[in-house]
């Protein structure tokens, strides 16, 4: 089974599995055509993360793609010339794109099939073109004047000044060409020779100093996934400079509180509450490893998840909990399942909306804006630094039970991730929805100061929440994504969710 956000890359995903490739192969095919047929959301010129299960051997592995600042930057300089934040969107906002050296490594140590079949219909579709989505096209609606800003990426994503609508055709004829260079020779397609000179001179344009060696040097590596322990549902998450832990602690203190009604406000609220503690942990303590002694105990401990669970009052919001540091973004997540048991989630992003709005002409890859995730408070963990990874949204999900994948899921959405992550697992362990109903149920998010909700929450649950002291505000675009599989290791079966809020679709035999 193969559930994404785009029903293109979930036949093209399927197809590959009807060819004798495993669960592995059909996530990398959908992530390089979901780069063309999403490209709001995911690009070659972005980052990924994945967690897999390798039926084989029983490992379960956790993959880290993200990229780091250039090494020759530094958060004096950036406050020396005035900045007081990290900027959202440009040059300077870019960190050097991970996603294809994490395409690579998966496939070296676990696809059965070519490399280059791969990328086949992603390679048709830049070239020849696509129908663009009504999801896609909402999306490139609303940030059409941010790609205004800058002529390279007004030429290839903007048509007669406004943004490509629902129905037409694109065409991406220089990513087409990338992409041919990727399914011949591999990581060397991309961080070197002549796409990468083109990323670089056009950075260098804008006034990053990211380098020809700062791509070169770019690699994915393995890391062992976080867990805990959800009423008998092993949960995994990657580890820091993923904001995964997050949702684990989340998922603790949820653990300590009374399971309610599932669509009651009382649900949502303590959903809140316990998810501003959650994120308070995160933007104190999440920032890159490599710089930083990250105290992990802290999101996955029993006992501190229990201290902060007694914090939570039931029928009053806590303005002492602080405001979490949240934003909203776009990307893109893919599970699959295959016959023999493998299982994976891939998550392929460039942040924000059309990422950086930094595109490198010639090779028409369309650069992320990770950088903008750092922050410019001296000493902070997740302080700015040379050849130094951000505190990171996005964060592939899965859950074992008796040591084998029984939710197979991702959810989308910046920010808003972590809390989505533990509604969609508390929807299916605690309140017993099947994995399309986990996924459809309304959302909601602690957003600058706003319970923000969705169009489609009930009014009674907008007044509880009200009579709790939250402000209520409606969102403006639906709240993130989902795609899920759920396995029954009884049955042999799975039931593939994929979320309405986006245009894909789950397939399965």
């Amino acid at each position: 089974m193969v559930a994404t956000a785009h029903p293109a890359a979930s036949a093209a995903a399927f197809d590959i599995l009807q060819a004798g490739g495993n669960a592995f192969d059909a996530a990398i095919c959908a992530a390089a055509l979901l780069t063309v047929v999403e490209p709001q959301a995911s690009g070659v010129g972005g980052d990924s993360f994945v967690l897999g299960h390798a039926s084989a051997s029983g490992n379960t592995f956790g993959l880290n793609g993200s990229g780091k600042s250039a090494r020759a930057m530094s958060a004096d300089a950036l406050r020396a010339s005035g900045m007081t934040q990290m900027p959202l969107r440009g040059a300077l906002s870019v960190t050097s794109p991970g996603a294809v050296d994490t395409w690579v490594r998966l496939h070296a140590d676990h696809g059965w099939i070519d490399w280059d079949k791969l990328f086949q219909p992603a390679i048709k579709a830049a070239a020849e073109g696509y129908v663009v989505a009504d999801r896609v096209a909402l999306d490139w609606r609303s940030f059409e004047t941010a790609l205004a800003t800058t002529p390279e990426a007004a030429a290839r994503f903007l048509t007669d000044g406004r943004a490509f609508r629902a129905g037409e055709i694109h065409r991406q004829p220089e990513l087409a060409t990338t992409l041919r260079e990727i399914a011949a020779k591999g990581r060397d397609g991309f961080y070197s020779g002549w796409v990468a000179d083109d990323i670089v001179a056009t950075l260098k344009q804008g006034g990053s100093s990211l380098s020809q060696e700062d791509l070169e040097e770019t690699r994915s590596f393995y890391a062992d996934p976080l867990s805990i322990d959800y009423k008998g549902f092993q949960v995994l998450q990657l580890p820091a400079n993923n904001q995964g832990a997050t949702a684990l602690l989340l998922l603790n203190i949820l653990k300590h509180l009374p399971t309610t009604d599932h669509f009651n406000a009382e649900r949502f609220h303590v959903l809140l509450e316990a998810a501003r503690l959650a994120y308070r942990e995160r933007d104190r303590l999440i920032g890159d490893p490599d710089h930083n002694d990250i105290d992990h105990w802290r999101f996955t401990s029993d006992a501190y998840a229990m201290e902060l669970a007694a914090m939570v009052d039931r029928d009053r919001t806590t303005r002492e909990f602080g405001e979490p540091a949240t934003r909203k973004s776009d990307t893109t997540t893919i599970s699959v399942v295959d016959g023999s048991g493998n299982a994976v989630t891939l998550i392929n992003s460039l942040y924000h909306h059309f990422g950086s709005c930094v595109l490198a002409a010639k090779s028409g890859v369309m650069l992320q804006n990770r950088g903008s995730g750092f922050n410019l408070v001296p000493g902070h963990p997740n302080e700015f630094g040379p050849g130094k990874r951000p505190l990171h949204t996005i964060m592939p999900g899965m859950t074992l039970k008796g040591g084998k994948p029984s939710l197979v899921y991702g959810v989308m959405g910046g920010d808003y991730q972590a809390i989505g992550h533990a509604q969609l697992v508390t929807n299916v362990v605690d309140f017993g929805l099947d994995i399309q109903q986990a996924i459809d149920l309304p959302r909601t998010f602690y957003f600058k100061g706003f319970a923000e909700i969705e169009r489609s929450m009930p009014a009674h649950i907008v007044e509880g929440l009200t009579k709790r002291g939250h402000s209520v505000q409606v969102a403006h675009l639906p709240i993130g994504g989902a795609q899920a599989i759920l396995i029954d290791p009884v049955r042999g079966t799975l039931a593939g969710g994929s979320d309405p809020r986006k245009d894909g679709l789950a397939i399965g035999m």
